[in-house]
């Protein structure tokens, strides 16, 4: 077990960081870090960020606070980090033998070459968060496990433009503030005007849903029920799956899906005063079993309603932008082109 310390040592709009560039086999190779180290014998947590903020900038501590604990687990080890961020301080920045110190502007900070799991607590302390325990698991690069105050986060993999997993994931409100692309499972429920299947995209009807209230990101629009992030190391059809059943309240299998193609989507927004970059590679499915709404369990964190609507009415709804929609009209046109096709 490893006590250490790190602290982000604040100056106007900026945050001193250190470039590790000069360690030979150095576990931090080329990433970007705050300033700290390990404990030694018999100091407490300040003890500990006081020497090394000395030892690493030349600096002084003089006003700091202690924002969160993180818990890293590599393999075997185990290592408990004191988190603090510091604004006062005197002295004279001198050199470190183990990388390059500079001032970073915050609003540039997430973009630089971060440990994934570094972005979340950055962006707590972005977002002025209560003092937390973060727990983060890794296997060499790879962020495995993230959990929050006892709550699991939400990974996502990476995925290059054809949605392939780059092997690397990324937390979910992180990937959505830096508009990282990952994958997401779309399963469009369809029916006949008379409650007939596959029906000619004229007599064709999508089941819409409501979105809940409370969602973070396009709150009471309209959308595709189900929708839903890929968990990282998840596929599109379990996650086709899991997302009916958790929405809906539909137990299916695979069979029941028809896969209609890819679809990659990306939309720049705010939410709450917030930024949302949503780039996606979507598996798009459709849905054809018969349906009654009024006896689906609709899981209302993710759901407020349902509703059928005429397919041709949806398009040139979402065609002319209708804010009351949060849908791409280029899945529409996917469900119409199918429908097309000869049987």
């Amino acid at each position: 077990m490893k006590l250490t310390t790190l602290c982000y040592i604040e100056k106007e709009d900026s945050f001193l960081m250190l470039h590790r560039v000069k360690k030979e086999n150095d576990v931090n190779k080329d990433k970007w870090i705050g300033i700290g180290g390990h404990f030694e014998e018999a100091e407490s947590p300040e003890d500990c960020l006081l020497r090394e903020g000395l030892e690493e900038t030349g600096l002084t501590l003089t006003s700091f606070a202690l924002r969160g604990i993180a818990t890293f687990i590599y393999g075997p080890l185990t290592e408990y980090m004191f988190l603090y961020t510091a604004d006062a301080f005197t002295g004279t920045l001198t050199d470190c033998d183990e990388g390059d110190l500079e001032w970073v502007k915050k609003k540039d900070l997430l973009s630089l070459p971060l440990w994934e799991g570094d972005l979340i607590f950055l962006k707590l302390l972005a977002d002025n968060a209560p003092f937390f325990s973060l727990k983060l698991v890794y296997s060499k690069d790879r962020l495995c496990e993230a959990v929050l105050n006892g709550k699991p986060l939400e990974l996502l993999d990476i995925v290059d433009e054809n949605g392939e997993p780059t092997g690397l994931t990324r937390e979910r409100s992180v990937a959505h503030s830096l508009g990282t692309r990952h994958r997401t499972a779309h399963v469009w429920i369809v029916r006949g005007k008379s409650g007939g299947c596959l029906p000619s995209p004229g007599e064709c009807q999508v089941l819409l849903q409501k979105r809940s209230a409370d969602k973070d990101s396009f709150p009471g629009c309209y959308d595709i029920p189900p929708a839903g992030h890929i968990p990282a190391g998840s596929g599109y059809v379990d996650s086709a799956l899991r997302e009916l059943a958790e929405e809906l309240g539909i137990q299916a299998s695979p069979e029941d899906l028809v896969r209609i193609g890819l679809h990659k989507g990306s939309c720049e927004t705010v939410f709450h005063g917030v930024p949302f970059i949503n780039r996606e590679v979507s598996g798009v499915y459709l849905y054809t079993k018969s349906v009654d709404e009024s006896l689906l369990c609709l899981q209302k964190e993710e759901v407020g309603s349902v509703r059928w609507m005429g397919l041709e009415e949806c398009r040139q709804r979402v065609r002319a932008a209708d804010p009351a929609f949060c849908i791409f009209p280029e899945e529409l046109e996917m469900i119409a082109h199918y429908l097309e096709q000869p049987v």
